[in-house]
């Protein structure tokens, strides 16, 4: 028996999309011409690196307008199932942006190392970088709640980066400030370190969206929450067989359930019926497939 949801586009969902866009977007573009500009004035290689961060956020937010627009699509004959796999297909796009982000920072804060480094003092570095981390720590809250709320992978992906992004402009000011008080390599230092955190908040991002579109399995907890959603249903003796996997960022549950051979067909549908209802009510699942199979009881 196939019990699934009917596949149509949530407002509510698309409403919150909307908020994280408008954050995203915004709050990225005003950051990127701070510190490209405070970057500039300042020659600062740290602060390169972390304004080229900025730059691929931007590109990565054109991206994520795009994914999210078209996984608000209602089913059609291309894509009877919906759009949703197209989030986790910008999450790796975003990946993608984050990488060549960590590529060019390495490449000139290299290059910096290697001419000797420049002393870089403190004053419109050290004010784009602190108004970087606040304004990134605003984004990271807001764009974590709704993601969570949501169950979003792409803006997860989104969240994950502004944290990275806090964590990526506090070393480059601490650069910054030992170039000044202690020696100029600490620059072109602060800034290699922040392109290897790019280079690993690009590979968790990328492994989980790659899951996602991949099929891969959700996590034993979460697989046992089914477990527990499926027995819990009266009628249901137990489950002998389950198959979960990601399709885009929610999950298809296939379940062969056990049930007493004496019932008659009608109570054995009503059974898959509250069995598919428990399992549909958690957040995680898309749709779930019922099998119900007969056993006898009195052996």
């Amino acid at each position: 028996m196939i019990l699934v949801r009917e596949l149509q586009p949530n407002p509510e969902k698309g409403q919150q999309f909307r908020k994280a866009l408008i954050v995203t977007i915004l709050g990225n573009v005003l950051l990127a011409l701070i510190k490209g500009a405070a970057a500039y004035y300042s020659q600062s290689a740290a602060l390169y690196s972390d304004a080229i961060n900025s730059i691929s956020d931007v590109i990565y937010s054109i991206f994520l307008i795009i994914g999210l627009t078209i996984s608000q699509k209602p089913p059609d004959s291309s894509h009877p199932q919906g759009h949703e796999r197209f989030e986790p297909l910008m999450g790796l796009i975003i990946t993608i942006s984050m990488t060549l982000a960590g590529v060019e920072a390495l490449r000139s804060s290299i290059t910096r190392f290697t001419e000797g480094g420049m002393q870089v003092t403190l004053g419109i570095t050290s004010i784009a970088l602190l108004i970087s981390a606040l304004m990134k720590t605003g984004m990271f809250l807001i764009i974590r709640n709704i993601a969570r709320k949501v169950l979003s992978p792409g803006l997860d992906a989104t969240a994950k980066d502004n944290l990275s992004d806090i964590l990526t402009s506090m070393a480059a000011l601490l650069g910054i400030i030992g170039s000044d008080y202690i020696h100029p390599l600490l620059d072109p230092i602060a800034g290699v370190l922040v392109s290897l955190w790019i280079f690993r908040a690009a590979y968790s991002v990328g492994k989980e969206n790659l899951g996602f579109l991949t099929g891969s399995s959700p996590d034993e907890e979460t697989k046992e929450k089914i477990l527990e959603a499926a027995r819990s249903v009266p009628g249901v003796i137990s489950v002998h067989q389950m198959v979960t996997e990601f399709v885009g960022p929610k999950i298809v549950v296939d379940i062969h359930i056990d049930v007493d051979q004496n019932i008659n067909l009608r109570e054995a549908h009503d059974i898959s019926d509250r069995v598919a209802d428990a399992v549909q009510s958690l957040p995680q699942v898309d749709r779930a497939y019922i099998h119900a199979e007969p056993i006898d009881l009195q052996r």
